[in-house]
């Protein structure tokens, strides 16, 4: 049997109720409706609705003030706002304080249905995300998941709906952006959960080692091998892998690598009998693997191999809004840790935290916290024991002076970008070539100095 999604509709229209109503029951909604605030309270206390409609002007008090009493009551129930046209500033004003979105009246039937599709999909990814959280809490460190960023969650979204596929994920990020975690996580929530996930740096391993860890090797194999031994492959068998910097892989291994993928066979080495596995295989890496395509350091068969599901994972920098959560997480960390009670950081020292461009990303952050809780004697952490070495601006430039530091850079990286042709230049930043001309005064840039970089 299935279960319809409620729907709450509040509006003091009767004719407009009883319309909604029918609408909303004929594309297979359950459908409960009132006339006023008293009804709705009473009515989200008794059941659960999985989103609300409310009219901005209610008799005795306003469509916002309702939302904000139900939210109380049902925190994850979506709202919709109906509006006249003279109202949609206040309806704007109810989105800022949780509405979810706004339609006004008279609004077209396929428009509602649309906006509640969305938002009732909106909710279904927030929960699948608290859920994965849940479901992983405790088994790996959330650090690099603490976020409020809208490319972060976009991201988190997309990992658990890729989680549920056998496809192979190309990861691309930074040092210090999680690759490896975002590549745990996947596993965790895919069906080979109970199975092993095994994580290999592939910079990390000398290239005369790799081939061995990877594949395993039979007694004899070289020199030093006394005993066979299984490789990575085979203790990843039915599980995941996880390889990290495959950017740095020699020629020669990543031919065997593109057999593996196309095969789900290998040899170990010095073995003339291939072995099978059954392994979901993810790769990362921080370099451009199509320009090393390009360059001839990288094999394009595989890389169109592994570049099946991409995921770019942003910067720090690129994601700022982060920060103060991140901050207050690592700060209960290491109190917990610590056994050291303290209770945040002051104004100045998180400004600069701020203005601070972090090349080290979440993992540059954690260790500047630890080291300032270390360091710390009082209950806030100040802003002399924050960044101390590091070249952090003294404060924010005012919007000109951003304005034309940013101005000059873009110039500077066009006209690297076109070695010094001005003509190609102001056609990429769609200006006149006059107009570039001007620019290029105003900043004191000469082409000249671009046309053998």
């Amino acid at each position: 049997m299935i279960t319809l999604r409620k729907i709450l509709v509040v509006d003091d229209d009767r004719n407009l109720l009883e319309l909604l109503k029918v609408r909303l029951k004929s594309a297979n909604y359950a459908v409960v409706t009132t006339e006023d605030g008293n009804g709705a309270v009473e009515a989200v206390k008794k059941q659960m609705f999985d989103i609300a409609i409310i009219d901005l002007q209610l008799p005795n008090q306003s469509g916002i003030y309702l939302m904000e009493e139900l939210h109380l009551i049902n925190p994850e129930m979506p709202v919709i706002i109906l509006t006249a046209y003279g109202s949609i500033e206040s309806a704007v004003e109810a989105m800022k304080r949780g509405a979810f979105n706004y339609i006004t009246k008279p609004f077209n039937p396929q428009e509602l249905l649309s906006q509640i599709e969305k938002a009732l999909e909106g909710q279904r990814l927030a929960s699948e995300i608290k859920k994965l959280k849940r479901l992983l809490e405790g088994e790996v460190d959330f650090s690099n998941i603490v976020t409020k960023s809208e490319k972060m969650q976009k991201i988190l979204e997309a990992v658990y709906s890729i989680a549920k596929t056998e496809s192979t994920v190309y990861i691309h990020g930074e040092s210090g952006t999680g690759k490896e975690l975002i590549a745990k996580v996947m596993h965790l929530a895919s069906e080979r959960k109970d199975k092993p996930f095994v994580a290999i740096n592939c910079a990390a391993i000398p290239e005369t080692l790799l081939e061995s860890e990877l594949f395993g090797h039979e007694k004899g194999a070289f020199t030093g091998a006394v005993k066979s031994t299984k490789g990575l492959f085979a203790h990843a068998n039915e599980g995941t892998i996880f390889l990290d910097e495959i950017g740095n892989m020699s020629l020669l291994l990543q031919t065997k690598l593109l057999r593996v993928l196309q095969e789900r066979q290998f040899y170990p080495l010095g073995s003339e009998r291939s072995s099978e596995v059954n392994i979901r295989v993810i790769v990362a890496t921080n370099k451009d693997l199509e320009v090393e395509v390009k360059k001839g350091t990288f094999r394009e068969d595989l890389f169109y191999r592994i570049h099946v599901i991409p995921i770019h994972l942003p910067p720090l920098r690129e994601r700022k809004e982060d920060i103060p959560y991140l901050t207050e997480y690592f700060i209960k960390k290491f109190s917990r840790q610590m056994k050291k009670e303290v209770k945040g950081i002051t104004p100045g020292a998180m400004q600069k935290l701020m203005l601070y461009d972090w090349p080290g990303n979440v993992r540059e952050l954690e260790n500047t916290i630890e080291y300032a809780m270390v360091m710390t004697q009082q209950e806030l952490i100040m802003e002399d024991i924050v960044l101390q070495t590091k070249d952090v601006p003294d404060k924010l430039h005012p919007l000109k002076e951003a304005r034309d530091a940013f101005e000059k850079g873009y110039i500077v990286n066009l006209l690297e970008l076109t070695r010094g042709n001005v003509s190609r230049a102001a056609e990429l930043a769609g200006k006149y070539r006059a107009d570039f001309y001007n620019l290029l005064k105003k900043h004191n840039i000469t082409p000249m100095d671009f046309k053998n970089s």
